[in-house]
């Protein structure tokens, strides 16, 4: 078969879309920098709440989470409150039979959400309150929603949901950025880089990330994912919906540590998008962009997470997935997984 040659106005397409990729980049990189006013010369007189010893840790209980039994929702009926169009996951806004604000959210983020919080939060990390139930009931649900057909059952049944407790006193002031805040190249923020690859977070964008402050005491920046729900599947979004977010298969068959040094290591999660999807040059270009953050991080800081995750227990760590209402078996699985990827950081 000859060899196929590019002609003059698909190669010069060719190059338009690279270009333009190119200064999506550019400008992706310009805007976060304008979102993001938290630099390290201007943080002087803050304190930043980002990571604490977690001297309980073998004690902690992944079941409930970091909100504990106490701050779990009060039942399963909800009053709607509101409809959020942030995000690709619908979210709704209810309140409990208690009072208690909560946002719902619903589909196949709900399960693996809960469980990564559990872990993030057992290591020394502040997370959001994540609740999953089987099924909740909701009251007085408009007539149009944006929600896909099939997310809410007659009678304001939704099944499968993940409940994010309003948190009592804080107030989210805006985002921080992976590579200009505070915290970054810290051993703390490279431990995070190490988590995100080992439950295969790939969704790393900047808008998936809050500073929260606490309106008694202004001067505390309290850093946190508040987005957590593509885990648990592919290395990237390369493949479907259901595939690439708590998906067992998917999680098994991915990769984890991807090149070793003397000093540094490198994960394949957050993985670059297909090339098919370089027809959407923005998309492929800006996913390409997050690869950094799996790659170079120093041998000693994955050693130290690995260290602190061997210190969960094999309870606990099956606790993290009951949690999230997976079956016995399913739950034992992911288990397995997580345990194997604690064992090659400590391997290193």
């Amino acid at each position: 078969m000859p060899a196929r040659t590019v002609p003059p106005a698909d190669l010069g397409n060719h190059v338009r879309f690279l270009l333009v990729g190119a200064l999506f980049l550019t400008s992706a990189g310009a805007d976060t920098a304008a979102r993001e006013p938290k630099g390290p010369a201007e943080s002087a007189g803050f304190q930043e709440v980002f990571w604490t010893e977690p001297a309980d840790l073998a004690q902690r209980d992944l079941f409930y989470g970091s909100g504990g039994q106490q701050h779990a929702p009060a039942g399963t009926n909800f009053t709607f409150l509101s409809e959020s169009r942030k995000g690709s996951s619908p979210k709704l806004d209810v309140k409990d039979s208690a009072g208690v604000t909560w946002k719902v959210k619903a589909d196949v983020e709900a399960r693996p959400e809960t469980a990564a919080s559990r872990l993030i939060w057992a290591t020394g990390y502040r997370t959001q309150e994540d609740y999953f139930l089987p099924e909740i009931h909701v009251s007085r649900l408009p007539e149009r929603l944006r929600w896909r057909p099939g997310l809410i059952e007659p009678g304001g049944v939704v099944p499968n949901v993940r409940l994010e407790r309003a948190h009592d006193g804080l107030v989210k002031i805006g985002i921080w950025s992976w590579k200009d805040s505070p915290i970054a190249g810290t051993r703390e923020w490279n431990g995070l880089r190490v988590l995100m690859a080992l439950i295969n977070n790939w969704d790393l964008k900047d808008d998936n990330n809050g500073v929260f402050t606490n309106p008694n005491d202004a001067r505390q920046r309290i850093y946190m994912i508040t987005d957590l729900g593509a885990s648990f599947g592919t290395n990237g979004i390369g493949r479907g919906h259901l595939e690439s977010r708590g998906n067992l298969n998917s999680y098994q068959q991915s990769r984890f540590i991807t090149n070793v040094t003397t000093d540094r290591v490198s994960f394949a999660t957050p993985e670059r998008a297909p090339m098919r999807s370089i027809l959407i040059a923005p998309h492929y270009f800006y996913r390409l962009g997050l690869r950094w953050l799996g790659r170079d991080i120093p041998r000693e800081d994955a050693k130290w997470m690995g260290r602190l995750l061997a210190r969960l227990s094999r309870k606990q760590l099956r606790d993290a997935f009951r949690a999230a209402g997976y079956e016995s078996a399913t739950s034992e699985a992911f288990a397995q997984v997580v345990e194997s990827r604690i064992a090659a950081l400590n391997a290193l």
